[in-house]
């Protein structure tokens, strides 16, 4: 495909050396000579000096025979006005990359059909997203997140206690919206029915939508009482993305900030979080808000020097877990030899989504679980498929398949045994590894 990446930062360095790498054409846009000399000693890319949202530039560029082009610059504006041009002279598809939360909801405006652009995306929005996914679920094996926190997946351990375990599924109550996709025990791996009786050492699957996840969850889990203590280093857009993903969950969040006004706008806007304006890598501070007892450190501010310091000093203070944003790649081979034991790179969670766009096959296997026994994925019924117009009832997908999730437009859901099938909606099956090709022939043709 002829690419082109408009903004040569962090996020766009990374896409042009990961999508050169696995055959595209890339054209690279950068007005800063600097950044341009950079690119040309490290990647082979066809570069162009200028400003990406004029439409001579674009052209230069060769954006009438482009297959797609990413607008990822510092500037929100500026990545709108650059994918809505592009269009406008003939790019096939094109991304902005967006910073403020105004674009990415689209509050006001549905920016995306109004400008043409095809998809926005906010690596400090999904990245929030999961540290979240870590911060929620410590002792899951696996951890999956789907359509912007719409949906969640875990699969998790059965306790002894639980109140599931000796119920069968038909009886057991299991929360509207929430559904148990597969049930592995004693070695094997298997899609339960409504007759299947949960047993204490099963790892489940299970899938809901996000606002009702925890309470299904808790039927599984009996440990699941006590509040998780976090404490949040930085107030960007990051963190505030972040405390809402918390929200109503089984948190205590402490926030610091040092700029005073950064600070009482984070109050008001989350009045369910302690916002402090202190610096918690300060070891008054530290002590006096005692968070050696924290169960996690999360770094979040803009310096990756800062992060990785804050969170190593926290974890050596007695933090449980230490999580570090970091953007530059030749820092993260050192962050488990100073005790940090995760760390998210928002830039990699942009060129992951932009991946994932670039894949634009009927059946995309997007996760593998249960040690690869289980397989995951996005499914986008075909105008031809057996499945339209019935009801998931009538569609015999056990004992390999089963639909966890219908994605129509931008509602996204786990259904119900009446939901109907529609052309073009997309779903999310897990089933059987190995059985690929017959799904695909059930739901998919044409």
């Amino acid at each position: 495909m002829n690419i082109i990446i408009c903004g040569a930062g962090q996020v766009g360095i990374h896409a042009a050396d990961e999508l050169a790498a696995t055959g595209h054409n890339i054209t690279v846009i950068e007005e800063d000579q600097a950044r341009i000399r950079k690119i040309e000693d490290t990647l082979d890319v066809r570069t162009l000096c200028a400003s990406c949202a004029t439409a001579t530039a674009l052209r230069d560029g060769g954006c009438e025979n482009a297959d797609l082009v990413i607008a990822t610059t510092q500037i929100d504006e500026i990545n709108l006005l650059t994918a809505s041009i592009a269009k406008g002279l003939g790019a096939a598809q094109s991304i902005a990359r967006v910073h403020h939360s105004t674009f990415f909801e689209q509050k006001g405006l549905d920016y995306c059909k109004h400008l043409g652009i095809d998809r926005l995306i906010c690596p400090e929005y999904s990245t929030a997203l999961a540290i979240a996914r870590t911060l929620r679920n410590p002792g899951a094996l696996a951890i999956e997140n789907f359509a912007k926190g719409q949906i969640e997946m875990q699969e998790i351990p059965v306790s002894k206690n639980a109140s599931a375990v000796g119920i069968a599924l038909c009886e057991l109550g299991l929360p509207q919206g929430t559904r148990l996709a597969a049930i592995s025990r004693n070695g094997s791996v298997f899609i339960p029915e409504a007759s299947t009786v949960v047993e204490h050492g099963d790892q489940i699957i299970l899938v809901g939508n996000a606002s009702i996840f925890g309470q299904a969850r808790k039927l599984f889990c009996s440990d699941l009482g006590r509040r998780q203590k976090i404490a949040l280093m930085g107030g960007p857009s990051m963190s505030v993305w972040l405390c809402r993903a918390l929200r109503q969950r089984d948190f205590s969040i402490r926030l610091f900030e040092i700029d005073r006004q950064r600070a009482e706008v984070l109050a008001e806007k989350l009045d369910w979080v302690t916002v402090i304006q202190a610096d918690p890598s300060d070891r008054s501070v530290f002590e006096e808000e005692n968070l050696m007892q924290v169960d996690a450190f999360v770094a979040l501010l803009d310096h990756d020097e800062h992060n990785i310091l804050g969170s190593a000093w926290a974890k050596s203070m007695g933090a449980k877990q230490a999580i570090a944003v970091v953007q530059r790649p030749d820092y993260l081979h050192l962050l488990h030899s100073v005790g940090i034991q995760r760390a998210f790179s928002p830039r990699m969670v942009a060129v992951k989504e932009i991946k994932h766009f670039l894949d634009t096959g009927p059946l995309r296997r997007i996760a593998s679980l249960a040690e690869g026994i289980i397989d995951v994925y996005w499914l986008r019924v075909g105008e031809r498929a057996k499945v339209i117009n019935k009801k998931l009832r009538e569609i015999k997908l056990t004992p390999d398949w089963v639909v966890a999730a219908i994605q129509r437009g931008e509602d996204v859901h786990v259904p119900a045994a009446d939901d109907v099938i529609e052309a073009g909606n997309t779903l999310l099956v897990i089933g059987r590894k190995g059985t690929e090709s017959k799904l695909k022939k059930i739901l998919s043709p044409g």
